[in-house]
């Protein structure tokens, strides 16, 4: 698909195929700017370059903020256009203030069309939309992610050390009797 884009928008598509990269080859992305990378239209806008580097840092926070705003999908099972398009649009709303949260979540539904399956501008569009009415409530999205990732892992954990108790708790099993009539080799 050739799609065409200017300005902050260009920005936006080239900072999602840094974070795409990153992620594919499982490198972080000044890395994948220290070395060969490919872009759909060049060179290298700054605010790209803002975009990609701030959202890799902030990986964690921002695929817990997705985990938890993402009803029913683990972020393994979201696919890397969808995740990535996530992280980066959750980096520009919490963290670039001269960019509207609006502008923010249509410009990233627009690029869910050029590069998503058909069904990720909605998705892109609703977690996000919950997202910037978490923002508007005066919710600390970061804070609250962080917090239901803790108690998550803490019930998992609990729920490990309870099957570990009941595996150990289960008698061993006996040695079958030998059938009759079987003769020792």
């Amino acid at each position: 698909m050739s799609t065409h884009f200017g300005g902050r928008t260009l920005a936006r598509s080239q900072a999602l195929q840094l974070l795409f990269q990153a992620e594919a080859n499982s490198r972080a992305v000044l890395s994948v700017l220290d070395g060969d990378y490919a872009l759909s239209q060049g060179p290298l806008d700054d605010y790209a370059r803002r975009l990609a580097l701030g959202a890799d840092e902030m990986r964690p926070d921002l695929d817990a903020v997705i985990a938890m705003r993402s009803t029913g999908w683990s972020l393994g099972r979201l696919n890397a256009v969808d995740r990535n398009l996530l992280r980066l649009a959750l980096y520009e709303m919490l963290c670039v203030d001269e960019v509207d949260v609006a502008v923010t979540i249509d410009e990233c539904v627009e690029l869910a069309k050029a590069y998503g399956t058909d069904e990720s501008s909605r998705f892109v569009n609703g977690l996000l939309g919950r997202v910037a009415d978490d923002l508007d409530a005066g919710t600390d999205v970061v804070a609250k992610a962080r917090e239901l990732a803790r108690e998550r892992a803490a019930a998992q954990a609990e729920e490990d050390e309870q099957a570990q108790r009941d595996l150990e708790a289960q008698p061993a099993e006996e040695p079958l009797p030998a059938a009759e009539g079987a003769e020792a080799e």
